[in-house]
C-alpha cells in the first residue's frame, strides 16, 4: 500500500490484481490497523476475484506486514477459504504489486493533480486503465 504523492499532500492505497487485470482500488483513510485491512478484504477481495473471473483455484499473495498476518485476519482468510501464498519475510523487492505501484505512479505524475480529491480521483480511473498485458508477468501459483 503506497503512498501516492504529489506537491499538495499524499494518500495511501490498497489494491488488488491478478494475470489478467486489476481489481478493487481502496483509498485508506489515516493509519491503517488490522481491522481497516479486514475490513477491506472484506468488502474487496472476493468481488475482485469474481470480476477477474478467477474461479476458485486462486491464490492470494501479500506480504508479511503485522496487519495482515494478524489472528483476525488469519481466522477470516481461513473461514472464507482463501488460500494465501507463502511469502518471506523483509522480501518488499520480491512483491509484485510494487511494480504495479510504479506504473500507477508514473501514470498520475504525468496527469499533475492539483488536490487530494484529483489525485484520488486519477489514480482510480489511472489503476482501471492497466492493461492486462502489465499485468500477466506473474508465475503461475502452485497447485
Amino acid at each position: 500500500m503506497p503512498t501516492v504523492k504529489h506537491g499538495g499532500g499524499n494518500i495511501m492505497l490498497w489494491g488488488c490484481f491478478a494475470a489478467n487485470g486489476t481489481g478493487a482500488l481502496q483509498r485508506v483513510n489515516g493509519i491503517m490497523k488490522k481491522e481497516d485491512y479486514l475490513h477491506i478484504l472484506q468488502h474487496n477481495l472476493k468481488s475482485s476475484a469474481r470480476r477477474l473471473g478467477l474461479g476458485r483455484s486462486w491464490v492470494f499473495q501479500q506480504d508479511n506486514d503485522p496487519k495482515h498476518t494478524s489472528k483476525v485476519v488469519k481466522e477470516w482468510l481461513n473461514q472464507a477459504r482463501i488460500r494465501v501464498l507463502e511469502w518471506p519475510s523483509q522480501s518488499p523487492d520480491l512483491n509484485p504489486i510494487e511494480n504495479m505501484w510504479t506504473v500507477l505512479k508514473k501514470q498520475v505524475h504525468v496527469r499533475k493533480p492539483s488536490n487530494l480529491t484529483e489525485l484520488h480521483q486519477f489514480c482510480q480511473e489511472e489503476w482501471s486503465k492497466i492493461q492486462p498485458e502489465a499485468c500477466g508477468w506473474l508465475p503461475k501459483a502452485p497447485d
